[in-house]
């Protein structure tokens, strides 16, 4: 198979699976049939043999595990495209939760995420992204692990409590950044996050699963209560790009993909991120092509993506805006503008004009060029429209494989457990070191209450050869003469 289809008007419009890492953008308005579309493709990339991960935000996303039924509705628009090979099916899934009710834990280590991610999930200011820097720095020169929120709460402390130890070395450290970062960390500690953090951490190659068929495995992320906090929603999303772009091989331009992510509510990604982070995402968007990864952004309106990131996405799914102010005319003309046009209608008109489940639809052709934009009807999901029903969702959360990898816990001997030993190893060395200082103490004084005439002489030679040898060094060192 090298090209899947997805629309449908006077001719079939298909993706080519060759041009599918080469990335795309899903837009629409609310109701305009961007789910359908997401699923429709998701299916067909699950087909072709290639794995597929997505956010289910709304909860109607996971109902992919059910087979479809043809009502009313959906017989009339088989009817009106001239479909003839539409089957129901149910596709395999594999269910994933942050927060480990939902699915198969997803857990990354605080080190793994790093200090600019890290940032962004706390919120910090530049000051105190600083600190966080000098946090991570201590940590891996000092070759402590800092796996979970512990870890982490425990070399703050740690830093804190030794301040001028440690600014001689890594510069100013202040107490209120400090002292900042751990509020934020108790805010999301009271949002349940730190479930997020600790281990066995996800390895992303058991995204790129296969049934026994050859299909891929569609991995579906319950995202209805991450979505509800955005700054964890987006860092988690942003990570996943990351750990992407370092874990997979190089292998130049596939046949096919090796795995395909879809960004729901893409703009949670960039609100509020700072420039190093959006160049991150925009290096990662245009390097991992080359890993055979395919990212497909899902957002309500073009502009919520950054011109640097938008201009790499080269297959467009456009479904209605609507143009009730002045801004949203302004997104309509400027998502107009990123087709190539067709001289047989007027891709903005059409862009407020579009019905539900219809699309202006442009993909890249077998050369990587992009195609003329046409209008035309998403093809109708082969799986079922809605919510998944509860016996299903609970039969994929008990069943998953993948379980027996991530289900249970383990805490290895990371910064917090080698913070206490030094704690509890200090009173010992004190006294030691104490001990130590009066045997000394006691050694002098004994010879200094008896010098022998010996000793005196002796001394008065040695100081006055000593003088002599100083002398002879400080001119040797300098090149002058002391006077």
């Amino acid at each position: 198979m090298t090209q899947i289809k997805i629309a449908k008007n006077e001719n079939e419009i298909n993706l080519e699976l060759g041009q599918a890492n080469r990335h795309g953008l899903i837009a629409g308005a609310t109701g305009t049939g961007k789910t359908i579309t997401l699923k429709v493709l998701a299916e067909q990339f699950s087909k072709a043999g290639v794995p597929v991960f997505m956010s289910d935000v709304k909860g109607d996303i996971s109902s992919i595990a059910e087979a479809g039924s043809i009502n009313d509705k959906i017989q009339e628009r088989i009817d009106m495209m001239k479909i003839d090979d539409h089957e129901n099916n149910a596709f395999p899934v594999t269910l994933f939760d942050v927060f480990q009710k939902t699915g198969v834990p997803v857990r990354t280590t605080i080190t793994e995420m790093g200090p600019l991610l890290i940032g962004k999930l706390l919120d910090l200011n530049n000051t105190q992204l600083g600190v966080l820097d000098i946090v991570f720095k201590v940590a891996d020169e000092s070759g402590l692990l800092l796996i979970d929120m512990k870890d982490f709460k425990a070399l703050l402390k740690e830093i804190n409590e030794n301040r001028e130890e440690y600014a001689e070395k890594y510069g100013n450290i202040s107490s209120a950044s400090i002292g900042a970062i751990q509020r934020e960390l108790l805010r999301l500690e009271t949002e349940g996050a730190e479930t997020f953090f600790g281990e066995p951490a996800l390895q992303l190659e058991d995204f790129i699963k296969f049934d026994d068929s050859g299909r891929g495995m569609i991995n579906v992320l319950d995202a209805s209560v991450l979505y509800q906090k955005p700054k964890l929603y987006a860092t988690f999303l942003l990570w996943l790009l990351s750990e992407l772009f370092e874990s997979l091989p190089e292998v130049g331009d596939p046949e096919k993909p090796k795995i395909v992510f879809f960004f729901d509510e893409a703009h949670h990604l960039f609100n509020d991120s700072s420039k190093e982070l959006i160049e991150k995402v925009e290096q990662v968007v245009r390097l991992i092509r080359s890993k055979g990864v395919g990212i497909y952004f899902v957002t309500q309106n073009p502009i919520d993506i950054p011109e640097s990131v938008l201009g790499q996405l080269g297959n467009r799914v456009q479904h209605a805006l609507r143009s009730y102010t002045p801004k949203d005319q302004k997104a309509i003309k400027s998502a107009a503008q990123t087709f190539r046009q067709n001289e047989s209608f007027d891709t903005a008109q059409v862009i407020g004009e579009l019905k539900t489940g219809e699309a202006l639809i442009s993909f890249l052709n077998d050369e990587g060029q992009p195609n003329v934009v046409e209008r035309a009807f998403i093809r109708p999901p082969e799986s079922k429209i809605g919510v998944i029903d509860e016996s299903v969702k609970k039969d994929l959360i008990e069943n998953a494989s993948l379980n027996e990898t991530y289900k249970e816990t383990f805490d290895r001997e990371s910064a917090y457990e080698m913070l206490q030993n030094k704690i509890e190893k200090q009173p010992e060395e004190e006294q030691k070191t104490k001990k130590s200082q009066s045997t000394k103490k006691e050694t002098t004084s004994k010879k200094k209450e008896k010098p022998s005439q010996f000793q005196k002489e002796t001394s008065k030679f040695l100081s006055t050869v000593g003088r002599q040898i100083g002398r002879e060094i400080v001119r040797n060192i300098f090149g002058t003469k002391r006077r």
